[in-house]
């Protein structure tokens, strides 16, 4: 998929998860997804990514590997979402886990703060996929969290 140049913002509504996820780009990069109850006006909805998530909320395997993504966070935050990242389709890490895969020491409560902040404050949830942590804050809405969830049979 080559999303190069692609700046915007593009919707669709999706009725497996009950929400719109809304993506931003710039410059051909992901800069953020949230999950709006309906499209804005101004989004558009034809885009290759949004087929693909429509893909992936009907079932399809999909980790997005290769989607170029923008993120403007701290450099701490940084290395908890591309560890985040690494976590696989259908699997689930616990925060400590979380941490230790971002290089952090889960016994640290400044580490443990680090890594929950980035959760609660990462800006492209589903492409990296915090709705596969428990035990932690979460920028993915719960609802949406649970589906997501469901569809890659984290919650049997």
């Amino acid at each position: 998929m080559n999303m190069s140049g692609t700046s915007g913002v593009y919707a669709r509504e999706f009725d497996e998860i009950g929400r719109t996820i809304q993506v931003g780009f710039a410059g051909g990069r992901v800069i953020s997804v949230s999950f709006p109850a309906e499209p804005p006006d101004d989004a558009e909805d034809d885009h290759d990514l949004l087929d693909r998530i429509g893909a992936y909320v009907d079932g399809e395997r999909d980790e997005f590997p290769e989607v170029a993504l923008g993120l403007t966070v701290p450099t701490d935050q940084r290395a908890v979402l591309e560890a985040l990242r690494s976590v696989p389709y259908g699997e689930e890490v616990t925060v400590s886990r979380l941490a230790r895969l971002g290089g952090f020491d889960p016994d640290d409560a400044d580490d443990v703060a680090t890594v929950r902040d980035a959760l609660a404050d990462n800006p492209i949830p589903l492409l990296l996929p915090d709705h596969r942590v428990s035990g932690g804050p979460h920028a993915t809405p719960s609802a949406v969290r649970s589906a997501l969830r469901r569809i890659e049979g984290i919650d049997r």
